[in-house]
């Protein structure tokens, strides 16, 4: 079961369905724009004045790409010379995809360690951060630790779906699926207040609930799931072997003549 958007998930239930697993899709995150647009448009206006876009999602691209239309101004300017730095492969195929100016790429896939890789990079600069209504403040901190003039804007609203289906929240407080996979500690907060944290909690014991990063995983022990299964970063291939390790653990882990469920 992939909690993620909608729109998100397609790319992964085809690399899941490729490898035979059964993917279902139950989107616990929705986007909207900001409340104000005010602020993203006045920093787009001035886009070349800044020296770094710090890109920590594929949405923040997305909501970019769309303003971007919707002001009928080109995203990237001849001569421009903003530099882009993502927080992971994800984020930077979309980046790359709007042609936009990708030179780094985090490593460890998150904010915090993507402003400690590009580090002395910072000292003096002007760093645009468009973000989640939801984001937490470690990122802005943690950049200007290390000298950077930051600029936040919230590029797009983080929202529990209006409708959320049921059936599919019954199958898995049920124990009908084998794993769920989480991608970001909204959809965690968004699935304990469909579900109820303790049943959440209860779910550890049936089934493999699966963060995808270390922050994901954080949010969920914050809601009392401590057996977890975590991809190290947001990648599919991580997703892939993360599960796979699972599997066959509990695969070995089964007393011989029992059958599987």
């Amino acid at each position: 079961m992939i909690t993620r958007a909608a729109a998100q998930s397609a790319a992964l239930a085809e690399k899941l369905t490729a490898r035979g697993a059964i993917p279902s899709v139950l989107p616990l995150v929705a986007f909207g724009e900001p409340e104000d647009c005010g602020p993203l448009d006045k920093a787009m206006e001035k886009l070349g004045q800044f020296d770094w876009v710090i890109l920590t999602s594929a949405q923040a691209v997305r909501a970019l790409a769309e303003r971007a239309k919707k002001l009928q101004r080109p995203l990237v300017r001849t001569g421009n010379q903003m530099r882009v730095a993502c927080v992971g492969p994800v984020t930077a195929d979309a980046a790359r995809k709007e042609n936009l100016p990708v030179v780094h790429v985090a490593t460890t896939h998150n904010g915090v360690a993507l402003a400690e890789e590009l580090g002395s990079q910072l000292a003096g600069a002007r760093v645009l951060l468009p973000r989640s209504d939801r984001a937490n403040p470690d990122l802005p901190a943690a950049l200007k630790r290390h000298g950077a003039e930051v600029t936040e804007v919230i590029a797009y609203r983080t929202l529990r779906p209006t409708e959320a289906d049921s059936s599919s929240l019954s199958k898995i407080a049920q124990g009908d699926a084998d794993a769920v996979l989480f991608f970001s500690p909204s959809a965690v907060n968004n699935f304990a207040e469909l579900l109820g944290r303790e049943k959440f909690s209860a779910l550890q014991d049936k089934l493999a609930i699966t963060a995808v990063g270390p922050v994901t995983a954080k949010a969920l022990r914050g809601v009392g799931v401590e057996r977890l299964v975590v991809a190290e970063d947001t990648t599919a291939t991580s997703v892939f072997e993360a599960l796979e390790r699972y599997f066959v653990s509990a695969l070995k882990a089964t007393p011989a003549g029992v059958k599987q469920g």
